[in-house]
């Protein structure tokens, strides 16, 4: 239940009792006894889904904007006239005013966000280079982009252009801030005794997942946004939606600074381009959910300006995202044919073991040097085959050649096979 409190200026009161009538609802007035600009209060006790129908209706007929209308929730009302009321005012989501204030609060101060923002990468970083998912989880709860990504969807739906523009702002001056802050944290710890000697950031399981995003990727990004928008139209808890929108963007911002930092431009586009869809993606169904939601300017007249930005911006989205969908297909697809080659290349050793033809012979891979990129590079895969055999037994002729030609019927790809015998003796 919501409390809407009226304050009445002068003149003003018979308007706002006809219109709490009309409407259908409960009212208690009070006199005001301030500097006399107002002459009541009034208090009128509503189900979330009649605020804004109340609200419009006493706009529409002539309440002065320069009153003041106080919104609040009611955590207990005990009465059972709330039932009837909450029949006829069926709905879950909160009203537009309520909406509007809700996103302008979800957009911190600028100081407290950006510091809120460089602990949360640096934590992220950390996690990032320690390979640890729980650290980089935890940087999530602290991260504030829930906030600066509903503002900017918010402001464009109910045509607050000072809303929409302070949304943007924050979003994309936030990420250039992630991104700088993971590139100085990796430029600071490259070479020192923090890291390994030749320590390798491609190498790291947690990075390597930024860096070889897939088209399923936009699933977290799609996903965060309908939850972000759930959970600010129906009023419950967004802890858990901040940190699913912070997965989707700040560790693959930390990951582009950390390319920057080691000096990797594979890292740093991959890694920015999948920010830039996750961004992209976010801000996308934010807007249409919220449309789809009812969502109008309260200015009839303003209705089809609004719709109209709608429309040009997810316009804008949906082909930003499509371009840069390319980049992650590309990469899904360099992935599959990387993985399908290490794939084929082990069952066809495993094969080779049970072959009779090469005996006490056992084949294990080495290594399979192949990375996505060196698909559309034309980079020949390298192989290192391991062959265990028994101590005084020789190997077949042009042995090597032999694997190398069973190896590439089994990928149809050229290889560089490089085979290592390793004399093994086994006790009983």
């Amino acid at each position: 239940m919501r409390l809407v409190q009226v304050f009445v200026p002068s003149g003003d009161l018979e308007l706002v009792l006809e219109t709490a009538e009309e409407t259908g609802v409960d009212y208690a007035v009070s006199e005001q006894t301030s500097r006399g600009e107002f002459e009541a209060l009034v208090s009128v006790p509503v189900p979330p889904a009649a605020v804004e129908p109340f609200l419009s209706k006493l706009r529409d007929a002539g309440l002065d904007e320069e009153s003041y209308t106080v919104v609040t929730a009611a955590e207990t009302i005990v009465s059972s006239r709330t039932d009837e009321l909450t029949r006829e005012f069926d709905g879950t989501r909160i009203s537009r005013e309520e909406l509007q204030s809700r996103a302008a609060d979800l957009a911190p101060a600028a100081s407290t966000y950006f510091v809120l923002l460089v602990v949360s990468t640096a934590i992220a970083t950390a996690g990032l280079l320690l390979n640890s998912a729980a650290t980089i989880i935890g940087a999530m709860v602290v991260a504030p982009l829930m906030g600066p990504a509903l503002t900017a969807s918010v402001g464009v739906v109910v045509d607050d252009d000072a809303l929409a523009t302070r949304g943007v702002v924050l979003q994309v001056a936030g990420l250039g801030v992630a991104v700088a802050t993971a590139a100085v944290i990796g430029w600071a710890l490259r070479g020192t005794v923090l890291l390994p000697p030749g320590f390798d950031i491609t190498t790291v399981p947690e990075i390597s997942e930024r860096t070889t995003p897939s088209v399923l990727a936009l699933f977290l990004a799609l996903g965060s946004g309908v939850a972000g928008v759930v959970s600010l139209v129906r009023d419950v808890g967004s802890v858990l939606v901040g940190v699913a929108i912070a997965v989707a963007l700040v560790p693959p911002a930390a990951t582009a600074g950390l390319g920057i930092a080691w000096g990797h431009p594979t890292v740093i586009l991959t890694a920015g381009t999948l920010v830039l869809v996750n961004l992209l993606s976010i801000n996308l169904t934010a807007l249409i959910l919220l449309w789809l939601s009812g969502y109008r300017p309260h200015r009839t007249e303003r209705v089809d300006h609004a719709y109209g930005r709608l429309r040009s911006r997810v316009v804008v989205l949906l082909a930003a995202i499509a371009v840069l969908s390319l980049v992650l297909g590309g990469v899904t697809y360099g992935t599959y044919q990387a993985a399908a080659v290490e794939h084929d290349v082990q069952a066809e050793l495993e094969a080779m073991s049970d072959d009779p033809a090469f005996e006490d012979l056992s084949f294990r891979e080495g290594n399979v040097d192949y990375e996505p990129i060196d698909v559309y590079t034309g980079g020949q895969p390298s192989v290192i085959v391991f062959v265990e055999r028994p101590p005084g037994e020789q190997e077949p002729p042009d042995f090597a050649d032999t694997v190398r030609e069973r190896l590439e019927a089994a990928t149809g790809t050229e290889l560089e096979v490089a085979v290592e015998l390793v004399d093994t003796q086994r006790s009983e």
